[in-house]
């Protein structure tokens, strides 16, 4: 080709390029799609979408007024006087924490009509985001040029923990480095936190999760999933000037709103051999782990009342976990999603190939990846098991016996979860005062034991080391009859004593531990160094390579931090008709006389009793198009006037694959609506008194 030819197909090429990277810009902000950091809220958009521009005195008040539950879960602040909204499914952990066998507050509701009555938490930490700050370049700077991968990954994770340890000791706040785009972004974010949380309401179970499994992920709903919480500080309620106004009359269709929580975990910007890796090792090998331990769950709660009563929060927990994991993993078998996936990283990696400079900076991260992941895979089954799951007791031993040893070391030099900045963390859950069932615990580790040892063999070094030429069962029962670690004092003692103590302890729970702690040691070091390091780097580049091309224009993937979306309450075609924007109370008592009032779609008794009462009109779930995911249970739903309308608790089986790409024609986000929330309050459990509170009467 003459000089002529190259300098024309050359600028051609460029013109060609910049027009595709408008084209897919324009595409990916056509629709209401994005987990936004809020000091990147896609303003330009809802300008463009909506005609509605945030200002930054509206940003600060939906951040100030939001709240992340640590045990998993969001929430907000509705009353100046600390009272906190969130989901009962969110509330149910720690409404099992204090039942007792004489009163189940899961099944039967609570409600406290003076602050005196107000029931304290376990072990519940709040937070809530008041500070952010970049400082990508500080931990960039860490790493020198020719550092291998591993002491790269030590490079970063030295600086990080100096980054919070330094701003723990200036602030006395919660504080947490958090890398965005997957390495692209370091941030360091600072969290007031609260410990003193006080049950105020919940509504009993049957309520609030009608329908049942049967229903999870799915719509129309009918749920009335919510729960208050109040936040103390000095055992005084705390004064919040930042917190959502009530609005009952919720949002109308097609009505802009928005959604400020903490969704967990998301995998839009993986590679498509990440993806390939999920789909072919990861999923089966998580839901076959899932569905043995239900089995073992299932058969402890056939023993009795007081079984099922202990169980059924774990049970909960593992089916709602394996009804969303099987619809992610159906997603990746979706011939035509993980095709997009593949044809979207063809088309970067064209764009990046096009740039020398960015091909020799970034180009050689896919294969890498591509590597690793075959690892991982290669590992996977070995590395799950090569540890204690299942078991409280043995978590708490592990603890223990990896904290004196951490301890010992410089901070920087440490294990994630013993870093200084982490330590008040670490002790409130160490010594929390949360029930422990033995009988539990052992049909729990017994479990486990047998499920590891058929996955990985009885020659495997590992279950040589842990059974010893005995049985699951004789194993569980000798450690979890034997312990003594559900005694809080005996854990307070261990860790003020140290290696010392630990040395010295003769609890069977310990010592199994003990015996353990250098091959899970082995296990995470190995990780660092075959996996995390390189996927660490070569996943770095890809974030440089994307801002590079696409600049801030783009989200970062769910972290389980703050995160604003928005979107308008819209239903959707569904079945061959239309799924409507709202549900009523008429639709509640229909949908429960039409399964002849069976276990999963009753309702207690008070809703027949005072249905006359309502107005069954009133509004009960609504969806939207907001993009959510889980550990967005709890975050309040808003209107542009920041007024509280809803409160997600769900969203409908179609959103399931949004944990790799969102899909506005179908995925929904499901809430409660305010108004039945109001309704139910005033006419169903006489609460007043706390209805007048949020509507500030």
């Amino acid at each position: 080709m003459n000089d002529k030819k190259q300098l024309f197909w050359g600028k051609m090429t460029g013109v060609l390029l910049l027009v595709l990277i408008l084209f897919i810009g324009v595409v990916a902000h056509f629709a209401d799609e994005g987990m936004w950091t809020f000091d990147n809220p896609p303003i330009q958009l809802l300008g463009n979408l909506y005609g509605f521009t945030p200002t930054q005195e509206w940003l600060d008040h939906v951040r100030l007024s939001s709240v992340r539950f640590m045990d998993g879960g969001s929430g907000s602040f509705v009353s100046p006087d600390g009272l906190v909204l969130t989901n009962h499914h969110v509330a149910v952990g720690q409404l099992q924490k204090i039942s007792t066998p004489e009163m189940d507050y899961v099944t039967s509701g609570f409600y406290a009509e003076t602050p005196d009555e107000e029931l304290k938490c376990a072990d519940l930490e709040v937070n809530v985001l008041v500070y952010m700050e970049n400082v990508t370049d500080r931990v960039i700077a860490a790493i020198s040029e020719g550092m291998s991968e591993e002491e790269a990954l030590k490079a970063r994770e030295a600086v990080i923990a100096k980054i919070e340890k330094e701003s723990l000791e200036e602030t006395g706040l919660r504080s947490n480095v958090i890398d965005l785009y997957h390495g692209g972004e370091y941030w360091l974010y600072r969290y007031r936190k609260y410990t003193d949380v006080r049950l105020v309401m919940a509504p009993e179970r049957q309520a609030a999760y009608f329908g049942g499994d049967y229903d999870n992920f799915t719509y129309p709903r009918y749920d009335l999933d919510m729960a208050f919480f109040r936040v103390y500080e000095n055992d005084k309620p705390i004064r919040s000037n930042n917190y959502f106004k009530w609005n009952a009359e919720g949002a109308g269709d097609g009505e802009l709103v928005f959604v400020s929580g903490n969704p967990g975990s998301s995998d839009r910007l993986f590679t498509y051999a990440q993806l390939e890796y999920l789909r072919d090792s990861y999923y089966p090998l998580v839901l076959n782990y899932i569905d043995k331990r239900l089995s073992v769950l299932r058969e402890f709660m056939q023993e009795g009342p007081e079984q099922e009563r202990k169980a059924l929060v774990q049970i909960f927990g593992l089916e709602n976990s394996k009804k969303a994991l099987t619809g992610e993993y159906e997603s990746l078998l979706d011939k035509n999603l993980i095709e997009k996936k593949r044809k979207d990283e063809e088309t970067f990696r064209q764009l990046v190939d096009s740039n020398p400079e960015w091909q020799r900076f970034y180009g050689d991260a896919w294969e890498t990846i591509m590597k690793v992941t075959r690892v991982q895979s290669e590992s996977a089954t070995r590395r799950f098991y090569y540890q204690i799951r299942g078991s409280n007791l043995a978590t708490i031993a592990s603890d223990l016996v990896f904290y004196t040893k951490e301890i010992k070391k410089p901070d920087s030099e440490r294990l994630e979860g013993y870093h200084d900045s982490q330590l008040d963390e670490f002790k409130f859950n160490l010594f929390s005062p949360a029930p422990i069932y033995y009988d539990l615990e052992e049909a729990n580790l017994t479990g486990y034991l047998s499920l590891a040892m058929e996955e990985l063999g009885p020659e495997d070094d590992f279950m040589q080391l842990v059974l010893n030429g005995r049985t699951p069962e004789e194993v569980s029962q000798e450690l979890i009859q034997g312990t003594k670690l559900a005694d809080v004092s005996l854990r307070e003692a261990l860790f003020e004593g140290g290696e010392k103590a630990i040395e010295a302890c003769q609890d069977p729970m310990i010592k199994f531990m003990k015996k353990l702690e250098p091959v899970l040691r082995d296990n995470i070091e190995w990780n660092k160094k075959n996996i995390e390091s390189i996927l660490t780097l070569a996943q770095e580049k890809i974030a440089k390579a994307r801002f590079a091309i696409y600049g801030k224009e783009a989200y970062p993937d769910a972290t389980f931090t703050l995160r604003l979306t928005y979107g308008a309450v819209k239903g959707y075609p569904m079945n061959g008709t239309k799924a409507p924007y709202k549900t009523t109370l008429y639709g509640l008592f229909d949908r429960a006389l039409s399964f002849n009032r069976e276990i999963d779609f009753d309702l207690p008794e008070r809703f027949w009793e005072r249905q006359d009462q309502m107005d069954l009109s009133t509004p009960v779930n609504f969806v939207s198009t907001c993009d959510v995911l889980g550990g967005n249970s709890g975050s309040p739903v808003i209107n542009a006037n920041a007024e509280i309308v809803g409160v997600i608790f769900d969203g409908n089986i179609e959103s399931l694959g949004g944990t790799f790409v969102f899909d506005e024609t179908k995925n929904r986000a499901v809430a409660v609506h305010t108004g039945y929330i109001t309704e139910a309050l005033r006419k169903l459990y006489d609460a007043g008194k706390l209805m007048n509170e949020i509507e500030g009467k």
